[in-house]
């Protein structure tokens, strides 16, 4: 996050067009999503043989409670008067099963609770991992309460569908077959009364299953949105406070909400049309075989029982179908959703690049011929080259968008040159990886990220190893052990998540006593003074003399006259080296520095 802010200050994110994403089909996203459950196959083998036992045994109950229901009807019409035992062993063989299936249903639930929040937890740490992976302009093209919602609404969409569509899935298939087998075995032609519905069943799903796919994708891109919206909203609560825009944030918020809305109303819309129509069917099916089996009781061609069981299988025969249907509903949210987490797994990631030979040389950092482009075909940098001695300090100066932060970039590679080579010490900084490049700089941003902990955290941030006595003494020679030492609790006072309970120049001193406690071989600020008072921005001049001494720095500046003493200044525009040399020289030069210069000192 403190990056991908750092990086939009120069303008780069206003250079990204928003790449299209190619759309992943239904079936590889469900086959792909299954697939991360390979590691617990067995639990799940095992879950779905309890379930199936469940099912199966639930399915014969109807036929036997049937039995029982022609014994009785026998036995009211008969002299010889109902066998209560008989009935009596049925009804307790019924209750049997039934308790076996209640027994079966409530452990294999539990197991796949477990299966389920395990494959979400490891879809969840790739996903980490993955935005590790990323180069920095993945965050430029992306809001943040996107890639939130996708880590959080989408996550938990995909953990409810694990945990109780498969199942569904494979009970739902298999009551359908059992049911359909006892239906035969019962009466065939009954059965075909029942079977009429099935073909309509089958047209409904298939024309009303992509039309509700397609609006749970929008719908979940909706809410991406809208997230982000909140998102910004309460991150800058207060400079929207202070422009009088909180109407506008409100019309903003209401536009977006209300398209989550419509796209929200439309997919539970559609998908629910599936219910009532499958349930009218069901009653259609239901009435039918009603009459006709009444019609069969009475011409002696069916037992009254046999009709009841038919009725019930009747019941049965349509809840599976009734199921998979109401499971469309959350098939296609978590297709959506999947869609979009596999989206960005699938993002190229940061590439280890071909090297070129090292060089001799006494530069410790040297751009040999650099060029650069955020886009295709639109070249910002097209011939950068500079070399930097140990010890030296140069400075880097420019109008907005000049490409100042972009040479910092591309030190630190975040993002990598089209052309030309960056060396550190005569080493392609390409051969190098990017944490042992970036353990070797630090970076004071003039926006300063502090995250919810306490100071000594902070502070111990960049270097986890650091004693408390190496954290007091970074802390003095920032001079942020002052002001450390006046809060309740000190060192140990927690910051809240965006640091508000300290002013915005004791957060500065922080990340400045965060760079003196890494200890640097290359440093480099951004104004990193810009945003505390003039007394305390020569104390923290003071320091970084002494910070800076023997220690190769890069500083963005703004401010011409804290940069006077740069062994070097570069002047940027337009994301090339236009003037190049020392404050004496690039005055006397009279090119753009020191029209620069003498704007900031000019009298009225």
């Amino acid at each position: 996050m403190m990056r991908g802010n750092y990086l939009k200050r120069d303008g780069a994110a206003g250079r990204f067009g928003n790449r299209s994403q190619k759309p992943v089909k239904f079936w590889p996203t469900i086959t792909r999503l299954f697939g991360y459950m390979e590691h617990d196959k067995w639990g799940v083998i095992f879950s779905l043989i309890i379930a199936a036992v469940s099912v199966i045994l639930s399915v014969q109950a109807p036929k036997i409670l049937g039995t029982a229901t022609t014994i009785v009807a026998k036995g009211v019409t008969s002299k010889s008067g109902i066998n209560f035992d008989k009935v009596g062993s049925i009804l307790l063989t019924v209750a049997i099963i039934y308790a076996v299936s209640f027994v079966s249903g409530i452990l294999q639930q539990q197991v796949m609770t477990r299966i389920s929040q395990r494959t979400v937890y490891r879809l969840r740490k790739q996903f980490k991992s993955k935005m590790v992976k990323l180069p920095v302009s993945y965050y430029d093209r992306h809001s943040n309460g996107d890639i939130m919602s996708r880590m959080i609404n989408d996550m938990d969409n995909i953990a409810g569908t694990l945990n109780q569509t498969l199942i569904q899935v494979v009970t739902s298939a298999l009551q359908f077959i059992g049911v359909c087998y006892f239906m035969l075995t019962i009466n065939w032609l009954l059965a075909l009364v029942a079977f009429v519905t099935v073909p309509l069943a089958i047209v409904l799903v298939r024309v009303i299953a992509p039309l509700s796919q397609k609006y749970f994708s929008e719908q979940q891109k909706n809410l991406g949105l809208l997230n982000n919206q909140i998102e910004e909203n309460y991150a800058g609560h207060t400079v929207i406070k202070t422009f009088n825009h909180q109407e506008t944030a409100l019309l903003e918020f209401d536009e977006k909400n209300e398209k989550f809305f419509k796209a929200a109303w439309r997919a539970q819309f559609v998908s629910t049309l599936i219910f009532p129509t499958m349930r009218f069917l069901n009653n259609l099916d239901y009435l039918a075989m009603a009459v006709i089996g009444g019609i069969y009781v009475v011409n002696g061609q069916v037992n009254i029982g046999d009709v009841q069981a038919m009725l019930q299988y009747t019941n049965q025969f349509s809840q599976p179908i009734t199921n998979m249907s109401n499971l469309i509903n959350t098939i296609q949210a978590t297709a959506a959703s999947a869609e979009r987490i596999f989206a960005l797994l699938d993002e190229e990631e940061m590439k280890e690049l071909q090297a070129v030979e090292d060089i001799e040389t006494d530069s410790i950092i040297r751009f040999d011929d650099v060029a650069f482009a955020y886009v295709e075909d639109q070249p910002l940098m097209t011939d950068v080259s500079i070399e930097v001695t140990e010890g030296e300090m140069v400075a880097i100066v420019g109008p907005t968008g000049a490409g100042k932060t972009t040479l910092i970039n591309l030190l630190e590679r975040f993002y990598e040159s089209t052309a030309g080579t960056i060396r550190l010490w005569g080493k392609d900084t390409k051969g190098l990886s990017r944490e042992v490049l970036r353990s070797k700089i630090s970076m004071v941003l003039q926006d300063t990220w502090l995250f919810s902990g306490t100071i000594r955290d902070n502070l111990r941030y960049g270097k986890l190893e650091a004693t408390d006595d190496e954290i007091y003494q970074a802390s003095k020679m920032a001079y942020a052990d002052e002001f450390i030492k006046t809060l309740p609790q000190g060192y140990d006072t927690v910051l809240n998540e965006e640091a508000s309970n300290i002013s915005q120049g004791q957060r500065q001193l922080l990340t400045i006593a965060r760079a003196f406690l890494v200890n640097p071989e290359i440093l480099i600020l951004d104004e990193a003074t810009s945003s505390v008072d003039t007394r305390t921005e020569r104390m923290i001049q003071e320091a970084m003399s002494r910070l800076l001494k023997g220690r190769t720095s890069f500083v963005v500046a703004h401010r011409l006259s804290t940069i006077r003493d740069a062994d070097q200044i570069l002047v940027m525009n337009q994301g090339n080296i236009v003037e190049q040399g020392t404050h004496k020289t690039l005055l006397a030069s009279g090119g753009m520095y020191a029209d620069l210069y003498n704007s900031q000192f000019a009298e009225a």
